[in-house]
């Protein structure tokens, strides 16, 4: 009986809770009837048990718009998070576009349904590596994709891209035929729609010597194109010694500092 009270005692003084979580899998975020659409239309959402008005990380995998597969990323569980894994569709499959538009239905979903598991609607922030960073720039940026559903991207609390693409995707430079070291800003490319009033943006990326293709330059590049027109709230992050799939598990930790930062802000 003692030890019992002993370590409930414990429990409390350090702040250690019971929650329980689950995980809901295979959640349709579209009503679009193609078989092929039907099989990645899904995301996962994990999220503790009887609880409420918690921060949301929806989370996009990366994989070069051409592959990769939804996960919840074991860093950021059991974080107080309610955390959403979408798949979105892949290219060569549909166009660069299909995919933008996949990952803004996917962020509208969470808006207008989070609150069913705990989470609360004005804590939403949008995550993700790679492609999935480039996506979270994509809808973030340009708001038209999120207004096709009903959703001001403004609503979002803040965009967190690790090593996301800044330029014209290079899925998208290969199927015009255009080599991944020749740089396109187009329309397809998050530096090309940035604005001032965006959401907060954290950049993270790994160790400029051993990134992916100068991920870091180009990331720099929209850092500092962000700060001269006025954008308020933007930051960079560089992890030494961390290639383009090493920087992803050190990155959760700025994430987690920056969520935490960005919700204490009046």
């Amino acid at each position: 009986m003692k030890i019992k009270i002993v370590i409930a005692l414990l429990l409390t003084y350090f702040g250690a809770t019971a929650e329980t979580y689950k995980i809901e899998n295979d959640i349709s975020y579209s009503t679009d009837k193609n078989p092929y659409s039907i099989q990645l239309y899904k995301l996962d959402v994990y999220h503790p048990v009887d609880t409420t008005g918690l921060p949301v990380i929806v989370w996009f995998h990366g994989g070069g718009l051409t592959g990769g597969e939804r996960f919840i990323p074991e860093e950021l569980k059991q974080s107080g998070y309610v955390i959403v894994s979408p798949n979105y569709r892949l290219m060569p499959d549909v166009e660069i576009s299909d995919c933008i538009d996949d990952a803004a239905a996917a962020v509208a979903w969470t808006f207008n349904n989070i609150d069913k598991y705990g989470g609360d609607p004005a804590k939403i922030f949008v995550a993700g590596h790679s492609a999935g960073g480039y996506l979270t720039s994509m809808i973030g940026f340009e708001k038209k994709w999120l207004e096709k559903y009903g959703v001001d991207a403004d609503s979002i609390k803040g965009l967190i891209p690790y090593s996301g693409q800044s330029i014209t995707h290079f899925a998208l430079r290969k199927a015009m035929g255009i080599s991944e070291l020749q740089p396109v800003i187009d329309r397809y490319a998050p530096m090309y729609h940035i604005r001032k009033d965006a959401p907060p943006y954290i950049i993270i990326t790994g160790d400029r010597e051993i990134e992916l293709l100068g991920r870091y330059e180009e990331s720099a590049y929209l850092w500092r194109l962000l700060k001269l027109i006025g954008h308020p709230d933007v930051r960079i992050y560089e992890i030494d010694g961390h290639d383009h799939g090493q920087m992803v598990r050190p990155a959760h930790h700025i994430l987690k500092m920056n969520v935490n930062r960005i919700l204490q802000k009046k």
